[in-house]
């Protein structure tokens, strides 16, 4: 019996991972550590990726590649997010993830908009070398084998040079158990609005594998409008969640509505509007298991420092304690400048919604002299490519 045979209408399958809800968090450089993942997944239930690691980096087991795709025990089913530009290296990556048992799920990353990485033709603009993209993902979904494995992409390089239905008709002729599409460019980075309409293509396109949209999620309504709008199978979610891990909670909720399987009523009162104190409650969980993720107080607490504006955003917390919480190094120093504020205080309501973090302003992207002149890779721009594995993420 396929995994679909017996779903609920609020999950979803990809290959044989039956997902509780509809919802993958998005892998995001310095966020989806197992810290976050494991923070996220005690709000609500969905495939949790961790941060993207570059298959060379993997390949040769540097110290911070192997440490990054450690999970932790309570988390189920284990996804990892792989970024690379040679099939030979990202062949290599996947098989010793499947040997040594590391991963329930790869991804492959074909999103990053970030132009150090589309300078040297990685990332979003690698689909546009359609031969490169296919040797990629069907190298790697071979040695997957029974495991599944997803790409995640964007809709092209600019208007001028979309990849993404091409790609996604190779993507899913290769063998992947889902397709990802961030809905925009790289060229427009984060900015303006995501194109849900191009979401709505590509599930019209592909048609044997689980589609799933990317894009301007910040609410569970805005999820259930997407599904609804596009056909498509699930979301992503990206920005929505910085600051806010229980909107995997709200997104549950959202799509159990959907279903029919809770009233609407059921679902407004699960969808979150917490207090000061329920938020750093949350706050102070997060930092607590940074540091033990990092397995120091003073790392755990230095990386918490980034989270700060957007866990208070929109709570009334002044700008000086603000200040004062992004240069903690401890915890009992954290929890000092915690215990000045009032748990009490209201949520704020749409103060504390809406966009958050980087959107960036639509710029001409970086490529390799001549990229756009063939759909087929060059002799002499696989040495240009060898220098976009670096470790950033994005997509």
């Amino acid at each position: 019996m396929s995994p679909s045979a017996t779903l609920s209408p609020s999950q979803l399958a990809i290959g044989p991972l039956r997902l509780d809800s509809p919802v993958v968090l998005a892998p995001m450089a310095g966020i989806t550590n197992t810290a976050f993942r494991r923070l996220c997944r005690e709000f609500g239930a969905g495939l949790y990726v961790s941060e993207m690691i570059t298959s060379r980096a993997l390949v040769e087991r540097t110290p911070e590649s192997m440490r990054l795709i450690r999970h932790h025990e309570s988390e189920t089913p284990r996804s990892i997010q792989l970024y690379g530009v040679d099939p030979k290296t990202v062949r290599e990556a996947v098989t010793m993830l499947v040997a040594e048992d590391r991963a329930d799920h790869i991804d492959l990353n074909f999103g990053c908009p970030v132009p150090k990485v589309t300078r040297k033709g990685g990332g979003a603009a690698l689909p546009w070398k359609l031969d490169l993209f296919r040797d990629i993902v069907t190298a790697a979904v071979r040695a997957a084998g029974d495991l599944p494995l997803t790409v995640k992409m964007r809709k092209g390089i600019d208007g001028d040079h979309l990849t993404y239905l091409e790609a996604g008709r190779i993507a899913e002729d290769a063998g992947v158990a889902s397709i990802a599409l961030h809905a925009r460019t790289a060229s427009e980075f984060y900015s303006g609005h995501a194109d849900w309409s191009a979401i709505a293509t590509l599930k019209e396109t592909v048609t044997s594998v689980p589609v799933l949209g990317n894009g301007d999620i910040w609410t569970g309504a805005d999820a259930v409008r997407m599904v609804e709008q596009t056909g498509c199978d699930g979301v992503v979610v990206g920005r929505g969640c910085l600051g806010r891990p229980w909107l995997f909670g709200d997104l549950s909720a959202a799509f159990k509505a959907r279903a029919g399987e809770i009233s609407a009523e059921e679902a407004a009162a699960a969808t979150a509007r917490p207090s000061l104190g329920e938020v750093m409650a949350a706050f102070r969980r997060h930092a607590e298991l940074l540091v033990e993720f990092f397995e120091s107080e003073e790392r755990g607490c230095r990386d918490i420092r980034k989270h700060v504006a957007w866990y208070f955003k929109g709570y009334p917390v002044g700008g000086e304690l603000r200040a004062r919480l992004a240069t903690v190094e401890t915890l009992a120093a954290l929890d000092d400048l915690l215990g000045t504020l009032d748990p009490t205080l209201p949520y704020p309501g749409e103060d504390a919604e809406g966009p958050r973090g980087r959107a960036g302003t639509p710029k001409v992207p970086a490529l390799p002299d001549r990229w756009l002149e063939s759909r087929s890779i060059e002799a002499t721009q696989h040495a240009q490519l060898a220098e976009a594995e670096v470790n950033t993420s994005g997509g």
